[in-house]
């Protein structure tokens, strides 16, 4: 009976296409990453091992053909499939995956990750939206598969001896010397040269070539400021190196009118005097293109910074957009200009509101009336410099002034 465990893991059939097998692994890959879900870690290493096997053709064609138990057991007897298998999947047979047999571990050196910041408005992170972004990557030459020229062109640095690296010593004192070690100038740190006759006409030696590649990126509901999203295995490419990670770092761009924090929106609304005392409504255009009627009963005051809530308007959460936070509204009140009215209507106006407090002026000759006056700062600062100034005219001229000598009786 074939064995369907990988194809199983993934969720697609056998006969599945390459391009179903990939669409399926970035889909388990955003469910179940250790990032966004951390008790998910055994099982994202089985949906990575999987899609490492079956989207590779020669290791999807061995699989297909020996199922799991033959692969290892080839592996590890040195039987049909030992050499193969250790150059298929650089010699890490099935180990640390739950489920998988314990395997021969060998660490497969890795590249680095690149990263991108994609930069996004806060209705893109509201409604959702798929972004394009154009991304390019070194790849192995198809031409000399990795290899930078002809079969045996590739001979070993006589220089470094392969190793990359020159050693070269400084004496410091007698019985005494520095070891020193710098990139081989003859290779470039390779360990290995080509022939300018033989080398690659495709990639020049370089074993690599670079390609412009385009990647859909999906910013999903609820996403916030500098969330990763991960392309497995699109980084940049390298002979017997396994492929970095793209990463896409979100960077959100401020909003003229919301705030963020969280799954809540937070905004500032200025409503006047007869707003605060005798109710109002106003109209909130809101991220995904609705228009909400906000009312509030008279008879229910407002005072200035009062901040009150509409449940469930705020942003959507990640992975579950149909529950939202709330949107806060914070308060200003603008306050008439000074004489606004009429003295008669000021009388009319003070029977309407709560009376005053009781006042009771003092007596006596230590009583003195004084009127407020209009107050600025920048005015105040402006009047305390020149009184400095005379206040160092009049001390001048206590003193007699600069450079000037008392005289003598």
């Amino acid at each position: 009976m074939a064995d369907n465990k990988l194809y199983e893991i993934l969720g697609v059939s056998r006969s599945a296409s390459d391009n179903e097998i990939k669409k399926q692994y970035r889909k388990l890959a955003k469910e179940y990453h250790p990032d966004k879900n951390p008790q998910a870690g055994d099982k994202f290493k089985e949906i990575s091992y999987a899609y490492e096997v079956l989207s590779d053709p020669k290791k999807r064609q061995v699989y297909d053909k020996y199922g799991l138990k033959g692969m290892q057991e080839g592996a590890q007897e040195g039987g049909f499939g030992g050499d193969l298998f250790s150059h298929l999947f650089g010699g890490d047979l099935f180990g640390g995956f739950p489920g998988f047999g314990p395997g021969v571990r060998r660490q497969r050196q890795r590249g680095e990750d690149t990263i991108h910041p994609l930069k996004v408005s806060l209705e893109d992170m509201y409604n959702g939206k798929t972004a394009k972004l154009q991304l390019s990557k070194n790849v192995i030459c198809a031409s000399c598969r990795g290899k930078g020229g002809k079969t045996g062109a590739v001979q070993p640095c006589r220089t470094c001896k392969g190793c990359g690296v020159k050693v070269s010593y400084r004496q410091l004192a007698p019985g005494m010397t520095q070891q020193m070690q710098s990139r081989c100038s003859d290779c470039q740190g390779e360990g290995e040269v080509i022939n300018e006759k033989d080398r690659c006409p495709t990639c020049h030696g370089k074993k690599v070539c670079n390609e412009t590649k385009i990647l859909e990126v999906h910013v999903d509901k609820g996403m916030t400021e500098n969330q990763k999203i991960f392309f497995r295995g699109e980084g940049d490419q390298q002979p017997d190196v396994e492929p970095g990670d793209v990463v896409i770092i979100l960077q959100q761009k401020s909003h003229e009118k919301f705030q963020r924090n969280g799954d809540d929106l937070y905004f500032n609304y200025t409503i006047n005097l007869t707003e605060a005392l005798c109710g109002f409504s106003f109209v909130v255009h809101h991220l995904d293109g609705r228009d909400l009627v906000v009312k509030h009963p008279p008879g229910q005051v407002i005072k200035p910074g009062d901040v009150k809530a509409v449940v469930g308007e705020g942003m959507p959460h990640y992975k579950n957009p149909f529950e939202k936070g709330n949107l806060y509204v914070t308060f200003d009140i603008k306050f008439p200009e000074k004489n606004f009215t009429s003295e008669n209507k000021l009388k009319l106006l003070e029977t309407l509101l709560p009376p005053r407090p009781d006042f009771k002026k003092p007596v006596g000759e230590h009583v003195e009336d004084v009127d407020l006056m209009d107050y600025d700062l920048n005015e105040r600062a402006t009047s305390s410099g020149r009184g400095e100034a005379y206040a160092s005219d009049d001390e001048e001229h206590m003193h007699g002034g600069p450079g000037i000598q008392c005289a003598h009786q």
